[in-house]
This record gives C-alpha cells, sequence and structure tokens, in this order.
C-alpha cells in the first residue's frame, strides 16, 4: 500500500465527486418518471445506512484495506479468493463509467472519432494520475471542486432564466404509485451512486485522521445526493417524464435547451466538461481501489508497477463490455444491479461485519 495521507476536507470533495461522476450524466430514476427526486432521496438513505456499515468494518480495521481485513475476518482460504474478486468488480466499475463517458463524446461532439481512441485517451490521463499516487489525485480534486460548483451555479441559474422549468412536471407526486418509486430504488439508486461508496473501504485508511471519517464521507454523500436529486427534478421540470426517460443524456439535452436573447446558447459544449471532470474522478478511483488492492493482495512494493497493465486491461474491456449502448445500459439496469451490486455492496460487507462482530466481542471477552 501507498504511504499517503490526505485531509477530511480532500476525502469530503473526493467522495462528492464520485458520488455525482456518471450519476449527473446518465438519467438516474427514470423508471419511477416524475419521482426519479424521491428514489434519489430514497438511495441516499439507504446509501447512508449502507456506509455505516462500512464505517464499522473500518473502525474494527482502521489501518487496513478492505482486501487485508477480509482474510483476517474469513481466513486466507475465503479472504483472498474474495478479495481478489472484489479486485475484479472495482476493475469492472471502471470499465462501465469509462464506457459511459466515451459514448457520451462519441455520440455529441467527436463523432467521427472511434469510442478506442476517446476511451485511450481518458484512461492515459488517469493512469498518469495513479502512477502519481492517491494524494495528487486528491489535490486535483481539490482543485476542480470549485470550478464544477461554478459551472453547476452558473447552469441552475441560465436554466430557470430562460424559462425551461415547468413545475407542473413534476406533478402528481406518485402518479403511479409507490411501488415504482420503490422498485427504482432497490434496483438503482440505492447502488447507484450510493452503494459504491464500498471502494471507500479502499481508501479510508489514507485519511490523516480516523475521527473524521464519518462526517467527511457522510457529509459528501449527503451533499452529492441532493445535488443529483435537484439534476433530477430540473431534468423533469424541463424534459418533460416522457422526454426525460428516453433521453440517453438527459442533463445534456436540458442544457442544449438553454437559450438566451439569441446570443447565450449551444452551452451543451461549455458543460461536456463538467461531465468529463466527475468521469476522471469516478473512474480513478474505481482504478485505483483495483490498483491498491492487487498491490496488497500479492504483495507488490511498487503499486506504480501495476497502473499500466490494468489500465490496458480497463481500456480493452471497456471496448468489448457491449457491442453498442442500448446493449450497455440494458446491461447496467437490468443485470450489474442485481447480480454484482447487490453481493458486492450489502449482501457481502453485511456477513463480514456480523463475523467481524462475534470475532471481535470474543477477543474482548478473552483479554477481559
Amino acid at each position: 500500500m501507498e504511504k499517503a495521507k490526505i485531509k477530511a476536507s480532500q476525502m469530503f470533495i473526493l467522495v462528492v465527486l464520485f458520488e455525482m461522476g456518471s450519476a449527473i450524466l446518465v438519467g438516474l430514476g427514470v423508471q419511477a418518471k416524475q419521482d426519479a427526486w424521491i428514489s434519489v432521496l430514497l438511495g441516499l438513505a439507504g446509501g447512508l445506512i449502507l456506509f455505516l456499515i462500512y464505517y464499522r468494518l473500518f473502525k474494527y480495521y482502521p489501518d487496513i484495506p478492505l482486501t487485508s481485513y477480509v482474510q483476517k475476518i474469513t481466513g486466507k482460504w475465503i479472504g483472498r479468493p474474495l478479495g481478489l474478486l472484489y479486485i475484479v468488480y472495482f476493475i469492472y466499475c471502471a470499465t462501465r463509467v469509462l464506457r459511459d463517458f466515451g459514448e457520451l463524446l462519441t455520440t455529441t461532439i467527436y463523432t467521427s472519432t472511434p469510442l478506442i481512441v476517446i476511451n485511450s485517451l481518458m484512461i492515459l490521463t488517469i493512469i498518469y494520475g495513479i502512477h502519481k499516487g492517491f494524494e495528487v489525485i486528491a489535490r486535483v480534486g481539490e482543485l476542480y471542486f470549485s470550478v464544477i460548483y461554478f459551472m453547476a451555479f452558473v447552469g441552475i441559474i441560465l436554466i430557470f432564466v430562460s424559462g425551461l422549468i415547468h413545475i407542473e412536471y413534476l406533478q402528481p407526486v406518485f402518479e403511479y404509485g409507490w411501488r415504482p418509486v420503490v422498485n427504482t430504488f432497490l434496483k438503482q439508486t440505492i447502488t447507484f451512486p450510493f452503494g459504491e461508496m464500498v471502494v471507500f473501504t479502499m481508501l479510508l485508511p489514507f485519511l490523516n485522521d480516523s475521527k473524521k471519517v464519518k462526517i467527511a464521507c457522510m457529509g459528501g454523500m449527503i451533499l452529492a445526493g441532493i445535488n443529483v436529486a435537484i439534476t433530477a427534478a430540473i431534468n423533469v421540470a424541463t424534459l418533460g417524464p416522457e422526454l426525460f426517460s428516453r433521453s440517453n443524456f438527459p442533463l445534456l439535452t436540458t442544457i442544449g435547451k438553454i437559450q438566451l436573447a439569441n446570443f447565450i446558447e449551444r452551452l451543451d459544449v461549455l458543460f461536456m466538461l463538467y461531465l468529463v471532470i466527475g468521469g476522471f474522478f469516478k473512474i480513478s478511483l474505481f482504478f485505483y481501489a483495483a490498483v491498491a488492492g492487487t498491490a496488497d493482495l500479492f504483495k507488490f512494493k511498487n503499486h506504480q508497477n501495476l497502473s499500466f497493465p490494468i489500465g490496458f486491461i480497463i481500456l480493452c474491456a471497456s471496448i468489448t463490455i457491449a457491442s453498442n449502448y442500448a446493449e450497455h445500459m440494458k446491461e447496467g439496469l437490468e443485470v450489474v444491479p442485481i447480480y454484482l451490486n447487490w453481493p458486492f455492496q450489502i449482501i457481502i460487507p453485511t456477513i463480514l461485519l456480523i463475523i467481524a462482530f462475534f470475532r471481535n466481542r470474543k477477543k474482548k471477552t478473552s483479554t477481559s
């Protein structure tokens, strides 16, 4: 493991950028139609409960990452394969996010550029960041945080001033009952993006003050969750429930409608920068967790030697993961949440916490 240490404020910023990442890009909660924002807030509440599980595991083993303490909890014969599965899971998540942003750029701006070129440029930039270390990624996050919020603030003002908001599109609340909202919560919003905080089980030992872990991470989750819910509400209020559910990139469609005095328009290109920055940090943290986990599991002395080969795997997988974007989205909405996210984000950590609780209770009773 790299001997890096970051401040609580840097951890807070990384959580916000990570959580907002691709959640802002895709239409989160589209199955709930105009109640998408309610599904997002339910997902935030569920995600905070999940984080308390990750936090409790961190309190039991504050100096080591998930790939190490899973061996202490279950033993090496189960723990090592389980740690390896988590590394593969982090690589897969990085692959999916890279494909998301590659598709965004090739379908909007770089329509004549092959997907492999866009993804290669993105992954090379990320490999460079990983090679420099976790502290550098955290500092870059500090640099871009204010830029992102300034752009978001300007964007919201322009949307309101342009007269694009139609509050009636958000009504009636629960038009189709509570079932679509709860289904969307269980199948999507609890695992994406909030359950993805499981990646921070690899990163929490880097915080220089372990007492501030809970406030930094949960505060970042709350801020990001509110931002994503507001974005979903604005998208629905601008596009209407039907167009919102059909659009591949609702936020981009919303921003593309901004027009003021026949002068301020076509701002979707400017806000593409905002989305790419979010994608950079989301991919970087999944990527770094995979690199750190591999270095920890297989006892590599230098994590930098792993950045290029794992980056190459992520790049190749991002191209071959699906034949087209529709297939990629269908897999992400129907297969990944149930068969990957629920086991790795919810079921396994809960079982680990139960075992860790009884193991540590036995230690306390034996020492006393």
